[in-house]
């Protein structure tokens, strides 16, 4: 018997169906709650960790299971309450065979000895990185908004020990 989980999640929204957060059609799970507060971020509605309905763990993988897509965290940032993405990735991971992306607003640098959210990085497959900034802003760009931001390989970064971005030559 699976023990249920009790770790929650607050989420604004859960869009399936969703091409623009990753490749392919994703379940993209936007969390509520940002520190950064990034100037012209396009989903300053996120910022205030209250907002939008509480989900358990399981609620949420029974969702994702359910959509039978690939996944993205997104938010607000999910690393500023790591926990329950953490577990739900690991879960994800253990029970299906679909990708995870995850947005954030930090480094790789910043996070990477960060033990609170060092559970969550070891879990996704794909990490798109950086704080939006809007005098970088470039609308070409495929899955990020700035030109700082990175899309990391994570899978091919824990190999290597060091960055390794995503090849969007698809």
């Amino acid at each position: 018997m699976t023990e249920l989980s009790t770790n929650k999640i607050q989420v604004l929204n859960i869009v399936e169906g969703t091409t623009v957060d990753g490749p392919g059609f994703r379940t993209t799970i936007y969390c509520a709650g940002c520190s950064h507060h990034c100037p012209g971020c396009h989903n300053p509605q996120t910022w205030d960790c209250n907002q939008g309905t509480s989900y358990t763990v399981d609620e949420l993988l029974a969702i994702i299971k359910k959509a039978d897509m690939n996944v993205t965290f997104s938010g607000g940032d999910p690393m500023f309450r790591p926990e329950g993405f953490a577990e739900l990735a690991k879960r994800i991971h253990a029970e299906t065979n679909f990708t995870i992306w995850c947005y954030t607003g930090y480094t790789y640098e910043e996070l990477q000895n960060d033990p609170r959210r060092k559970s969550l990085m070891d879990n996704i497959d794909v990490m798109v990185d950086g704080r939006f900034k809007q005098e970088e802003k470039d609308l070409s760009l495929i899955f990020k908004g700035s030109r700082n931001q990175r899309l990391i390989d994570m899978n091919q970064t824990r190999k290597a020990n060091r960055v390794i971005e995503y090849n969007t030559n698809f």
